[in-house]
């Protein structure tokens, strides 16, 4: 795969996270086979067909300055932050299934060559420790699929609890407590790693070279940007 870079004046940027999900969807039609990794500050991101108020602490988030965003693939709602480290796999493999074992089983072994005992799960988690240390969700488009992910590395899940409310049913049917039971970050797992080495070795596994977009490309991906941030589609998962 091609590790996809921005341009330095872009790289010491904050960009949001849609700004990520549109260069997924430009990726996809234009850099197949793919692969690059970001962060964001403080952010929930929610799938397509979820009622944001059933998943999310509304209220909280807007006084804490947590953004949200609604993606266009399926799965629950996930939290995002700087201790978060976000993965975006793009091929064009046309199924999801294989796509999905494809990206999962390539990040189960590239963590367990970190020294962590890591497992994938059937409903596309990557467990370590026995805990959640990332969720995954994946979409097919016309050229390929596009599968992204978190992978905690030292995430607030303090803050976590507070943005995201799932179901208390949800919660029991899967034997936990609370949010905060069935996570952990790869930081309290003894590793030895810091968070850019962290980067360094996944981007290695993954990755045979890099290209770096050109401005051009870059406002290609800000047109598409500009898709998620519609109102309607971030309330409804529809567009004017």
């Amino acid at each position: 795969m091609t590790c996809l870079e921005l341009p330095h004046e872009e790289k010491i940027k904050q960009h949001r996270l849609v700004f990520w999900l549109a260069l997924e969807e430009w990726a996809v039609e234009n850099a197949p086979d793919s692969f690059f990794l970001w962060n964001v500050e403080p952010t929930v991101i929610f799938g397509r067909n979820q009622d944001m108020e059933a998943e999310i602490n509304i209220p909280y988030c807007r006084e804490h300055g947590i953004r949200m965003y609604r993606r266009k693939s399926g799965g629950g709602a996930v939290y995002a932050d700087l201790g978060n480290l976000m993965i975006s796999y793009i091929t064009d493999c046309p199924d999801v299934n294989t796509a999905f074992e494809r990206y999962l089983s390539s990040l189960a072994d590239a963590l367990r060559g970190m020294g962590f005992d890591a497992v994938r799960t059937e409903n596309n988690d990557v467990l370590a420790g026995g805990r959640k240390v990332s969720g995954n969700a994946c979409y097919a488009t016309k050229t390929g699929c596009i599968v992204h992910g978190t992978l905690l590395y030292d995430t607030d899940f303090a803050e976590m609890e507070h943005a995201l409310t799932p179901s208390k049913e949800k919660l029991e049917s899967k034997g936990i407590k609370s949010v905060r039971q069935r996570v952990a970050n790869l930081k309290s797992l003894g590793t030895e790693l810091d968070f850019d080495e962290l980067k360094a070795k996944l981007i290695h596994y993954f990755c045979k070279d890099s290209e770096t977009l050109t401005i051009n490309q870059l406002e290609k991906v800000c047109e598409i940007e500009k898709t998620y941030l519609d109102e309607n589609f971030i309330k409804y998962g529809r567009r004017n």
